[in-house]
């Protein structure tokens, strides 16, 4: 099994799983899915992907970005009326069916040969082909692509409680909690009483001291899960702030 860290879905994206089995946590939300399924999943979220191998077959997605630019194109085209706001799940199971088996079909000769490469102008043509046979399936997912207004302001101490172990940039978690970066460092300082970066490094190494001392946690288990680059990184700012190194540390409290 091999959790990767997602910090942010900027673009709605369709996934298929070919072989494998595929669970996506979000905030709100946990999806799994396994071989022939399909999801798409929300722009601006945060999440994490649990990837397992079944069947002695190696694990295989394949993943379409269904970027904003391509969808205002298609929205201008095909729509006059207004689009509603998205108010339904943010990830969506999508039922199996002929047009998106034989869309998906297609797309394999491009992912078995991968050194061949797509051009631009095709990749653009099989994401328009992706648009048009998910509202085929599902007409009601126009609301879901053509929703292109911005995130709205949120309880910013509830959302960085939360998802302060992703590690992204603090302009990402300004936007993501519907703020300017002026704002949210402004709305951060009156919540936390310190600056976004220091409180972030508090929190994970807070959180790794306690991971490390009362669940027994090897640092190299822990240190990508709280959001730090490396595990050089990790160990610096650990042994910085407690110091000693998170292996020292483990070390002695064995003792």
């Amino acid at each position: 099994m091999r959790k990767d860290k997602i910090g942010f879905f900027e673009h709605n994206t369709l996934v298929m799983q070919v072989s494998g089995h595929f669970t996506l946590e979000t905030e709100g939300q946990t999806v799994s899915m396994t071989d022939g399924q399909m999801l798409l999943i929300r722009k601006n979220q945060l999440g994490e992907i649990t990837k397992l191998p079944t069947n002695g077959r190696d694990y295989q997605t394949i993943v379409i970005c269904l970027q904003e630019e391509m969808l205002r194109k298609i929205a201008l085209e095909q729509y006059t009326e207004p689009i509603n706001k998205c108010n339904g799940p943010l990830n969506v199971l999508i039922p199996g069916n002929d047009f998106l088996r034989g869309f998906f079909q297609s797309i394999m000769p491009y992912v078995q040969n991968s050194e061949a490469g797509i051009t631009e102008s095709m990749g653009l043509l099989k994401v328009r082909e992706a648009v048009q046979s998910l509202l085929h399936t599902m007409p009601e997912l126009k609301d879901f692509l053509f929703d292109f207004s911005e995130p709205h302001k949120i309880d910013l101490e509830k959302f960085m409680v939360t998802n302060y172990h992703f590690n992204m940039p603090v302009e990402k978690f300004a936007y993501l909690t519907g703020r300017s970066l002026a704002g949210f460092k402004r709305d951060f300082q009156k919540i936390f009483g310190m600056a976004p970066r220091h409180w972030l490094t508090e929190k994970r190494l807070s959180e790794a001291l306690h991971l490390i001392e009362k669940k027994n946690k090897k640092p190299s288990s822990i240190y990508l899960d709280l959001g730090f680059e490396s595990l050089s990184h990790f160990s610096h700012s650990f042994k910085k702030r407690f110091g000693k190194t998170p292996s020292e540390y483990l070390v002695l409290d064995k003792v």
